[in-house]
C-alpha cells in the first residue's frame, strides 16, 4: 500500500539528504516528494507517498524522528485531506487536432501554457487520479512529455471525507 507521509522539519541545508539517505539505507524507494515553506519561518513540509505496509511505515516514522532537524511525522493516508499534483504535460496536436485537443483539456480544466506548429502543452492541477486520466484519454494523440511535481497535502480541518463522498455518489 502507498502512504502519504508529511514531515515538518527544520529548514536547514542537508535535511532532505539526510532523510533521503535514511530511506536508501533501508532500501525503501520514495515514490513521489515534495518540499517547500510552511506558514513558520525557518521550516519547511516534505510530503512524500512512500510504499509499504503500517509496520513498516511506523518504522520510518520512528527512524524520522530520531534525525536532529525533523520536528513533526505524520502518516496521513486514512486522515481527510486536500492532495494536489502540478503536471506540464505535452501533446501532438496539428491544425487538425488542435481544437479536439483543446477540448478534452478543458474538460479537466487544464490550461494551455504553449503553442507550437504540432503540439500543445498543457497545466493540469489536481489529485493524481486526475493527472493520470488525463493522460489516458490524451494519449491517443501521442504524448511528447510529462513533468509532474511531487503530491502536496494537507489535512482538512473540516474532517470531511471527500473520497467517502464520492463513494457515495457513484452508488447512486
Amino acid at each position: 500500500m502507498k502512504h502519504t507521509l508529511s514531515v515538518l522539519v527544520e529548514d536547514e541545508a542537508g535535511v532532505l539528504t539526510r532523510i533521503a539517505g535514511l530511506f536508501a539505507r533501508r532500501g525503501f524507494n520514495i515514490e513521489s516528494l515534495a518540499v517547500g515553506p510552511t506558514e513558520q519561518v525557518k521550516v519547511s513540509r516534505i510530503t512524500m507517498v512512500v510504499p509499504g505496509d503500517d509496520q513498516v511505515i511506523e518504522q520510518l516514522t520512528k527512524q524520522l524522528y530520531k534525525l536532529v532537524n525533523v520536528l513533526k511525522v505524520q502518516d496521513i493516508t486514512e486522515t481527510p485531506c486536500v492532495e494536489r499534483e502540478l503536471m506540464l504535460l505535452k501533446v501532438s496536436a496539428n491544425s487538425n487536432t488542435r481544437a479536439e485537443v483543446v477540448g478534452l483539456a478543458q474538460i479537466f480544466r487544464a490550461r494551455v501554457v504553449d503553442v507550437s506548429e504540432d503540439s500543445l502543452t498543457l497545466e493540469v492541477v489536481g489529485d493524481p487520479g486526475k493527472l493520470v486520466a488525463i493522460v489516458q484519454v490524451l494519449s491517443r494523440f501521442g504524448i511528447r512529455e510529462i513533468a509532474r511535481t511531487g503530491k502536496i497535502a494537507l489535512t482538512r480541518e473540516s474532517g470531511v471525507n471527500t473520497e467517502y463522498l464520492k463513494s457515495l455518489e457513484s452508488r447512486l
